[in-house]
C-alpha cells in the first residue's frame, strides 16, 4: 500500500443518513410554519452542510431572513439530535471495506461538513467510531468542503503529507476538497450529491464501495518514494 492514511466522507458514503436529515427537516419546517419538502428535495440539498440544507428547505421564491433562517437552524439542531442515527443505515460494503483499511495499518478518519454535535454521536451509535484515528467535522476547520482545509487538517493530525492521503466521498466537493489538498479523490457513485452525479473523469477513480476502493488503491504505484 503506497499511502499512508485515508479519510472518508460520511453522509452518503459511509452512512445513509437521508432518512434522519428528512425526518428532522419535516419537524423544522412544520414548527416554523415552512412548506414541507419532499424526500427527494432533501436528498438533493445535502452537501454544504447544516445551514445549507435549512436554507434550501426554506428558500422557494427568495431565501428567508435572517431571522427565519437562525429560528429555522434552531429548530433542525433540536429535532435532528432527537432522530440522530434513528433511521440511518450502513452502506452495503462499508464494514467490509473498513476492516480492509483498518488490518491495513493505515491511519483513517472521517472529514464531514456535519457539525460535530451530531458527528461523534452518530458514528458512536452507528458503531464506527473505534476504526478512526481522527474526525474532522464542518465545525473543527473555518471552512467546510470543498475548501481544502479539513482534508489538510485531517493530514496534519495524522502526521502524514497530503500526497500520501487519499480520500473517499460521494460528491464533487469531496472531489475539489482533496485535489485542492494535494490527495488523490476516489468517489462512489451512490450517496449524496446535489443531483450531479461524480464522473469518473472528475476523481482518481470511481469505485462501487469501500471494499472496491481498497483494492483500487492496492494496485497504486505512482506515489514518489519517502
Amino acid at each position: 500500500m503506497q499511502f499512508q492514511s485515508v479519510t472518508f466522507d460520511l453522509d452518503g458514503t459511509l452512512l445513509d443518513t437521508i432518512a434522519d436529515l428528512a425526518e428532522a427537516c419535516r419537524l423544522m419546517l412544520d414548527e416554523v410554519g415552512a412548506r414541507p419538502r419532499s424526500l427527494a428535495e432533501v436528498h438533493s440539498f445535502v452537501g454544504k452542510g447544516m445551514a445549507v440544507l435549512v436554507e434550501r428547505c426554506l428558500t422557494h421564491e427568495q431565501p428567508p431572513s435572517d431571522d427565519q433562517r437562525h429560528a429555522a437552524i434552531e429548530s433542525f439542531k433540536r429535532h435532528y439530535a432527537a432522530v440522530n442515527g434513528k433511521f440511518t443505515r450502513i452502506y452495503p460494503g462499508v464494514i467490509d471495506g473498513l476492516q480492509a483499511w483498518q488490518a491495513s495499518g493505515l491511519k483513517m478518519g472521517v472529514v464531514t461538513n456535519k457539525p460535530g454535535m451530531f458527528t461523534g454521536v452518530l458514528l458512536e451509535r452507528m458503531g464506527l467510531a473505534d476504526y478512526f484515528d481522527v474526525v474532522v467535522s464542518g465545525d473543527t476547520t473555518a471552512h467546510k468542503k470543498p475548501h481544502p482545509e479539513p482534508v489538510l487538517h485531517a493530514c496534519r493530525l495524522f502526521g502524514v503529507r497530503p500526497d500520501r492521503n487519499l480520500h473517499i466521498g460521494d460528491s464533487r466537493h469531496d472531489i475539489h476538497a482533496a485535489h485542492a489538498a494535494g490527495c488523490l479523490a476516489y468517489a462512489v457513485p451512490y450517496g449524496y450529491n446535489e443531483g450531479e452525479p461524480v464522473d469518473s473523469a472528475d476523481c482518481d477513480a470511481l469505485v462501487s464501495d469501500l471494499l472496491a476502493a481498497y483494492r483500487q488503491a492496492l494496485t497504486f504505484k505512482d506515489l514518489p518514494q519517502k
